[in-house]
């Protein structure tokens, strides 16, 4: 069985820009919705990722979907698999 987790989209900003243009508001009238300061649309917009409150908001004010489903590998080899690359090790071994 695998178990899902919700993590923010990675074009988060991108959406919520469409979003609040596709409804035609500017920047102030959506903070002044979401009773936030204009300071933390812009940075949202340009991709910093807000408070999981203020995503909330996002997606309710906006109806827009910003955490999507993930579903972590189950068989993910970590370290080993032999591809062996250069390593520092390597490197300060050929130096002595």
């Amino acid at each position: 069985m695998r178990r899902s987790e919700r993590v923010l989209a990675q074009d988060f900003g991108q959406k919520i820009r469409k979003a609040r243009a596709s409804k035609g508001w500017s920047q102030e009238e959506l903070a002044r919705k979401m009773s936030e300061k204009v300071n933390v649309i812009k940075s949202s917009e340009a991709g910093r990722r807000p408070t999981d409150a203020v995503i909330s908001k996002f997606e309710r004010v906006l109806s827009v979907v910003l955490m999507e489903e993930y579903t972590p590998e189950e068989h993910r080899q970590v370290g080993g698999g032999g591809g062996g690359g250069f390593t520092l090790g390597d490197y300060l071994n050929g130096a002595r």
